[in-house]
């Protein structure tokens, strides 16, 4: 007899079912209602991509498979695909309360596709045990560091243990009572077995059959209700999460400075819905606080601490949140964000490299909301770090954040012959020097070396000289964002005047800002880093390098020219074209690449807290035995070049750009 089959088991059955979706649907809805009153964002266009990476990243878990996570991964994603077979076995339980035998169209297990799923439907149900003994061992054992480590967790585990063990339970007595062609499970028929041989009556596997069916229930019930409070949210926000992923996460949001009364992120409401998507999706799985750069060299930033801390903010917080509704509500108690929540040191040790949202498996966004609480602190209490009280003076006054006379910009290139916009502009290409490459010794050196490499292939560029100035990137990620937008006004308001249409540039940040960002105010360019130009030019035979340089070279990713805009291939084209060149990888490398320390505006603080970010890096170099480091960004020029010199290894690593090679291997005329 089936369990809901009296009248009384109906009744229960159906009070229990309403009850337990009457929680959840409230549950949700005061989630939603956070994201509902929050700030609007578009996460709308592009859909067919969208559809097609939510396959690949969510029912796919693609992301999961890396590197040293591939294990957790794949315990990960067995549970996962698990809980995906045994769901259409819940919605037969749930519809069999009110229609004894109900399944769905093809799949009683009387039909072949029904004694299919059966089977794969148990295979699964042992395999995602398997795999919860095997996290509960993790957990409790082998305790990883990147794990938070809760009593949320066991229950949650023990909740989905329970589900396979009563499933099991449940199969078993219903094959024993009603035979194997009418159940065709395979862990049911062992169990049958059992049962039978211990010559347990019908009445007997009555009872087992009701227990277990009502156990499972409210177990399934309870966990579905349970959900929107825990870390394992994500099992429902997963999905929406990464359909709305960014795939523009290269170009910060502007501030509308004339309009806006706040600038940016101090309270709940001033994030996105999105942000609090990414908030509820948080698994505390750790991932991104191995890769953060900061955390591994001993800051106070954990990207994962910081979603931690806002989800239990805002979960303390939701029953005082009114809105401002205007109604009599209750008056704002919140701690603010930026300076509160997360502490002012956290927010400033972030070098923005990325590392954090590139490991992550659902694509959780932190330097937005880092950058927010960050324009808070600088634009509306003007509580920065007192390091950066010079760099934007310098910026404001100078156009350099070194401080150092803008007439002097142009004077690196005073020997080399090269032209001004101002004398002819009809140049193919404009070559935009930034700040490092015009007034930083080693920089020099590199914009020398692409002129000459410019100028041997038969290129026809320019240059804005004394007329160029700072893109403002450091200023904008510091959160300056009203030093930011003047200074990128200025730029786009000079470019436009010369009609510039295409422009080179070596540092990947002002290629970052100049190509993702200037657009945003109208300076739509085409953009073009200095390794992609020269590799092209070494491909059409325009550069031939035939010196050998009979050296072991290593080569390191720039987080903004890697991880934010992609680029990996044409900087190691250029070292594999030099003759005599051996090419070693460092151990993390292109998309995991380890930051220099000087991205987010690190360039221009200082580092009191753990191990310089530079040594950290500097220390996999010597690992790889390399003779000579090769980089193409000025910032990594100068941090990792400063690291070598601090380990007193100037003698054995030279630290140059990939260009200086190629122009030491090229005959110049």
């Amino acid at each position: 007899m089936h369990p809901t089959q009296s009248m009384l088991g109906f009744i229960f059955f159906c009070l229990l079912l309403a009850v337990s979706i009457g929680i959840f649907s409230y549950l949700i809805y005061r989630r939603y209602d956070l994201m509902r009153r929050a700030q609007p964002e578009n996460r709308f266009g592009e859909i067919g991509r969208r559809i097609k990476e939510t396959l690949i990243y969510v029912f796919g878990q693609k992301r999961l498979f890396k590197g040293e996570y591939f294990l957790a991964g794949v315990l990960h994603a067995l549970i996962f695909w698990g809980f995906l077979v045994v769901s259409i076995h819940t919605v037969h339980m749930i519809g069999g309360g009110f229609v004894e035998g109900f399944h769905l169209p093809y799949l009683s297990p009387q039909t072949r596709l029904g004694a299919s799923y059966a089977f794969v439907r148990d295979i699964f149900e042992v395999l995602v045990l398997a795999m919860v003994l095997a996290a509960a061992y993790r957990r409790a054992i082998l305790r990883p560091p990147r794990i938070t480590r809760s009593w949320d967790a066991v229950l949650i585990l023990t909740l989905i243990g329970t589900l396979m063990v009563t499933d099991f339970i449940l199969h078993g007595a219903e094959t024993a009572l009603q035979g194997y062609e009418n159940i065709r499970s395979p862990v049911g028929a062992v169990l049958a077995g059992f049962f039978n041989g211990w010559g347990l009556q019908d009445t007997t596997l009555q009872v087992l059959q009701g227990t277990a069916w009502w156990l499972h229930l409210g177990v399934l019930l309870f966990f579905l209700d349970y959900l929107p409070l825990s870390k394992h949210f994500h099992v429902i926000t997963s999905l929406p999460n990464v359909f709305f992923r960014n795939f523009h996460k290269n170009a910060l949001k502007p501030l509308d400075l004339e309009n806006a009364e706040t600038f940016g992120i101090h309270k709940l409401e001033d994030l996105t819905w999105k942000n609090i998507l990414d908030i509820y999706t948080c698994t505390e799985c750790g991932r991104c606080q191995d890769a953060c750069p900061a955390h591994f060299t001993g800051k106070p930033l954990n990207p994962k601490k910081i979603n931690e801390d806002l989800r239990e903010y805002i979960y303390q917080k939701d029953s005082l949140w009114t809105w401002n509704r205007g109604n009599g509500g209750k008056e704002d108690l919140e701690l603010p964000l930026a300076g509160g929540v997360i502490h002012e040191d956290v927010l400033s040790a972030c070098t923005t490299c990325g590392a954090c949202e590139e490991q992550c498996p659902l694509f959780i966004e932190f330097i937005d909301r880092i950058v927010g609480m960050r324009r808070y602190l600088v634009l509306m209490e003007s509580r920065f770090p007192e390091e950066t009280k010079t760099t934007f003076r310098n910026m404001e006054n100078t156009g350099n954040p070194w401080g150092l006379s803008p007439d002097s910009r142009a004077d690196w290139a005073k020997e080399l012959g090269v032209k001004h916009l101002s004398e002819d502009e009809e140049v193919e290409i404009l070559y935009w020097i930034g700040c490092a490459g015009a007034f930083e010794d080693r920089n020099k050196k590199v914009a020398s070396s692409v002129v000459r490499l410019l100028k041997k292939a038969g290129v026809k560029f320019g240059i804005l000289g004394n007329e160029e100035g700072c893109t403002g990137e450091s200023a904008r990620r510091i959160g300056n964002e009203y030093l930011f937008q003047m200074l990128a006004r200025s730029n786009i308001e000079t470019l436009n005047r010369y009609k510039v249409k295409k422009i080179l540039t070596h540092c990947p940040h002002c290629f970052n800002t100049i190509r993702n960002e200037y657009p945003q105010f109208g300076g739509n360019y085409e953009v073009i880093h200095h390794t992609q130009f020269i590799a092209d030019l070494i491909e059409q035979g325009r550069l031939k390098p035939t010196k050998a340089l009979e050296k072991t070279v290593t080569y390191h990713d720039s987080c903004y020219l890697g991880r934010h805009n992609g680029i990996y291939e044409a900087p190691r084209k250029i070292l594999q074209a030099i003759p005599g060149a051996k090419t070693v990888e460092l151990p993390r490398n292109r998309k995991n690449s380890f930051c220099c320390g000087a991205g987010g505006g690190r360039m221009w603080m200082e580092e009191n807290q753990g191990t310089r970010v530079n040594l950290a890096r500097i220390e996999e170099v010597v690992e790889s035995k390399a003779e000579v480091l090769g980089t193409a960004c000025p910032f990594c020029l100068i941090m990792l070049g400063d690291g070598v010199r601090q380990i007193g290894k100037e003698e054995s690593l030279k630290t140059v750009d990939v260009v200086q090679l190629l122009n030491e291997s090229i005959e110049m005329d």
